[in-house]
């Protein structure tokens, strides 16, 4: 299978779905939560998104599906520009999918030796390997503190500067054995995951992405419809949680002048929904998925 979708049963609840409602699904991937979503519309419309020209040649037409080749923080605009909405839900899956991770020549998965690429628009200009071997040490040493929180961060930015004076680095073996070294003992998949994490974020610009996607969301849905997202990372959760909670994504309460929050949405659940242990067992990447369900403020 292309891609096993995550929490499907409770991204759909999440969803409260109804069958003449406008549905957005930004991350179409294999098109396993887009199916299951047009699987319960009569005559509703889902509009679904992705960057990826592999997840494009997944699609199967359907008479109420939407499908758009673009990264989803230009959502807005394409529903704009398709005279609809707001919509009653919007889904976004952040994880990669397991077609991505599973292709050697992505450069996504630690498993497996393939060019150092993590585009997921491979139209995209910038790759891993750019990023390892033209940024300073200073922006090595940014992006593996910040985004795979690395605490020798600053050591394996050193090691690769010094690597790549030698020769480029250009495939994942190559950036597995100059990080491999400074791994903590008996931790070492963990640590060359969060190097990679840290790699895919920057090359693909993932945080300010979702930021801007988040921005959207009171002018993607209407009162009462469903914002559920699914991430994988503590990075992207936090983000989620505080836009959630506050309306922004730092996290600070704003209010009006009768002391009332002004926060779009209200939280569904308290804490983020996680994959049940059947689930996990069925597919391990379901083990860091954290999924939130937000309800649109305002009269309906």
């Amino acid at each position: 299978m292309y891609h096993t979708p995550v929490m499907l049963k409770e991204s759909l609840e999440g969803l409260n779905i109804k069958p003449g409602g406008i549905y957005i699904d930004v991350t179409y991937g294999g098109g396993g939560h887009s199916n299951a979503i047009l699987s319960k519309l009569k005559d509703g419309k889902l509009y679904a998104f992705d960057q990826d020209e592999d997840a494009q040649k997944q699609v199967q037409n359907h008479d109420n599906l939407v499908f758009t080749r673009a990264n989803f923080q230009f959502a807005n605009q394409f529903m704009k520009l398709y005279r609809e909405g707001p919509a009653d839900g919007l889904l976004a899956d952040l994880g990669i999918s397991s077609h991505q991770i599973d292709e050697p020549g992505r450069g996504f998965s630690t498993r497996w030796d393939g060019p150092l690429d993590m585009r997921m628009n491979t139209a995209a200009e910038q790759s891993a390997a750019d990023v390892v071997n033209n940024y300073t040490e200073a922006g090595l040493h940014r992006i593996m503190g910040m985004y795979g929180e690395l605490k020798n961060a600053r050591s394996l930015a050193l090691a690769i500067v010094k690597a790549r004076s030698k020769h480029k680095i250009s495939t994942t073996e190559e950036l597995k054995k100059v990080a491999y070294p400074l791994a903590p003992k008996g931790k070492e998949f963990k640590y060359l995951a969060q190097v990679f994490q840290a790699l895919r974020i920057e090359v693909n610009q993932e945080m300010q992405v979702l930021e801007n996607l988040l921005k959207q969301c009171p002018d993607l849905l209407k009162p009462g419809g469903r914002l559920v997202i699914i991430s994988y990372h503590s990075l992207e959760d936090r983000m989620v949680k505080h836009f959630i909670q506050t309306g922004n994504t730092e996290g600070i309460l704003h209010k009006d002048l009768y002391g009332n929050i002004l926060r779009p949405f209200e939280p569904v659940t308290r804490k983020p929904l996680e994959a049940s242990a059947e689930e996990i067992a069925a597919n391990p990447r379901a083990r860091s998925a954290r999924l939130r369900i937000a309800e649109r403020n305002g009269p309906r």
